[in-house]
């Protein structure tokens, strides 16, 4: 199935309390306003025209990554964007066409309806090669490297990888199946599944991962010396490449260099492979205010604004750079409560596992306010589970539970939970209703949405504490030791299928945040949750998957045990000394500037 990874939450703003005069400015004509003076440019399927060699890519970055190791980027958002410019993957999927299409690989479905078994035939392009920087180094990509990968680490539990969960399916009668990969040749691989799928293509795409060095790791020093290969002392080098770039330098707290790769199968209609920029220089630069300054005085191609940034650039006179918007985030960031019952001992855990306490806190969740006094108006409540593009989304299934503090007060008086004669709530056994919610560090986005819940409980007698975190702590706290409870956090990827996120919904899954790796159901909604999943990604008829996917949005929405917030409109600066024919920035494939080249 589908993958999601944690994703570490960017921080963009820190917001005053506004004022009514404030408010008033973020009417839609302010919003439109704003908007007026950006570029709306979303891709829909246009060819890149060619571009011409040259050039040096100049960004920041907010902290350094944990490693370059490629099974450690699973867990660290940073270590696995450092990571993936020396990687590709199988397939490509048009979210416009819906449609499935070759990009390191060739595939060939084969169905046998009569024994309800499925083959996915891969097939390697014959110009994929690991190579080095400034080296004659270069050894063919094959199956041996996927083979490998699929089953000696990803399919090893040892190594707690998310994608290990991927590689199992719910038969018919209830038990697992494992999904086994075969070696053909050199080129080719197969997988065969043991139940037909509705989306094989998607439960088997990843990256391409390289056998060498990881497999002499693993037979010399076992799941340590994996995890221990390629830290951030190697020299960058010696990392093997069939990515667009080779890194070759990094400097602890100050910058990353990536070279561009010649030898990159993807190449434009003269033959020249993309990217067109020799080099890319990557500073690290945790300050926000230190990485707008940097933007404009010129030093960087790329910002993207905080929303207290737009006035000031989308006003300037004669600005050096293009400021382009899209149509707002498919998903967002949620809220949620530790219901994992390692803490069954603490209060918290007897109110985060009743729906009606998690109900009423989305019922406290003042979207309205996040959206004028963090984002200055420019985002939406995010009402849906499913986003638009998924074929199965439905805007008639939303969320009910909506900013409504009585609301809020009647569903915490249905689990004993009223507030004293001080106005303070308390459930039935006279405890005072207080927990903590944490936040990543450095987050001003999350400190100051943060804020207002705290401030909005407050006003109903519950007291939040704010805990703010290194990533790294909480990714411990989440995997680990399981000690928190009550965060906000997001995952990347949009879930435009049904199926994205094994690892979340399913209850055995390692991301499935309120409560991960359940040896079997904790709850009833649950075990029907993971029926419907299983039912919705094994169902081909359209009509049929949706009678199961809509149940499963609605019961999601019912129970919240993730609490959305809101789906902010995203905005991105780019340098006018930069070609722009072929840039696009929308909501499903983000900023394109992979075919950007230097203007004559």
């Amino acid at each position: 199935m589908g993958l999601l990874t944690l994703l570490a939450v960017s921080s963009c703003s820190r917001s005053e309390e506004l004022s009514l005069e404030d408010i008033d400015t973020l009417t839609p004509a302010g919003v439109e306003d704003i908007l007026g003076k950006t570029v709306s440019k979303p891709w829909r399927g246009e060819d890149f025209s060619a571009g011409r060699l040259g050039g040096t890519w100049n960004y920041v970055m907010n902290q350094d990554p944990k490693s370059f190791n490629i099974l450690i980027a699973q867990q660290d958002n940073v270590t696995a964007g450092v990571v993936s410019a020396m990687q590709d993957y199988l397939v490509d999927y048009d979210p416009l066409t819906r449609e499935w299409k070759p990009h390191c690989v060739s595939f060939e479905i084969i169905t046998d309806e009569a024994a309800d078994k499925l083959d996915v035939i891969y097939t390697l392009r014959d110009d994929l090669y690991w190579s080095y920087y400034d080296s004659d180094r270069k050894i063919k990509v094959t199956s041996d490297d996927v083979v490998f990968w699929y089953n000696e680490i990803d399919g090893d539990p040892a190594f707690q990888s998310s994608r290990y969960y991927q590689q199992f399916l719910t038969m018919p009668d209830g038990s697992e199946a494992h999904i086994d990969i075969e070696k053909i040749d050199d080129r080719r691989f197969a997988f065969h599944f043991p139940r037909i799928e509705a989306e094989p293509l998607l439960a088997t795409n990843g990256i391409i991962a390289p056998r060498l060095d990881y497999q002499d790791a693993k037979r010399e020093r076992g799941v340590q010396g994996v995890l221990d290969l390629f830290g951030v002392n190697t020299d960058p080098k010696k990392i093997p490449s069939m990515g667009k770039w080779f890194l070759v330098e990094y400097t602890a707290g100050q910058r990353l260099v990536y070279k561009r790769n010649a030898d990159y199968w993807d190449k434009d209609t003269n033959g020249t492979a993309i990217p067109y920029y020799e080099e890319e220089i990557v500073r690290i630069i945790p300050d926000e205010n230190t990485q707008f300054l940097l933007f404009k005085e010129g030093e960087t191609e790329t910002y993207a604004p905080r929303p207290e940034d737009l006035d000031e650039m989308v006003n300037k006179a004669d600005p050096d750079y293009t400021m382009y918007h899209n149509e707002g985030a498919l998903t967002s960031s949620f809220w949620t409560f530790n219901q994992n019952p390692k803490n069954r001992d603490t209060p918290q855990y007897d109110w985060f596992t009743k729906k009606e306490f998690r109900q009423a806190m989305s019922s406290l969740l003042n979207r309205d306010r996040i959206i004028s006094q963090v984002y200055r108006g420019l985002a939406l409540p995010q009402m849906s589970l499913f986003p638009e593009p998924n074929r199965f989304y439905d805007p008639a299934i939303v969320l009910r539970y909506t900013y409504n503090p009585a609301e809020a007060e009647k569903l915490l008086a249905s689990i004993g939970i009223k507030r004293d004669s001080a106005g303070i709530m308390r459930d039935e056994k006279n405890r005072a209703i207080a927990f903590n919610l944490t936040i990543r560090s450095e987050s001003t986005i999350m400190n100051d949405i943060a804020s207002i819940i705290t401030d909005e409980l407050s006003r109903l007698g519950i007291k939040v504490n704010i805990r703010v975190l290194d990533f790294q702590k909480i990714v411990e706290q989440m995997f680990t030791t399981f000690d928190w409870e009550s965060m906000i956090m997001g995952l990347s990827g949009s879930q435009i299928f049904p199926s994205q996120g094994s690892n979340v919904w399913v209850s055995a899954g390692n991301l499935h945040m309120w409560y991960p790796q359940q040896e079997s159901p904790a709850t009833d909604w649950e075990a029907r949750i993971d029926y419907l999943y299983n039912e919705g990604a094994f169902t081909v008829d359209p009509a049929q998957a949706k009678v199961y996917w809509d149940e499963f949005q609605q019961i999601i929405l019912e129970q919240c045990p993730l609490v959305y917030l809101v789906r902010p409109r995203s905005f991105a600066a780019l340098r006018n000394r930069w070609d722009q024919s072929n840039v696009y920035f929308d909501n499903l494939n983000g900023f394109e500037v992979n075919y950007i080249f230097l203007r004559p």
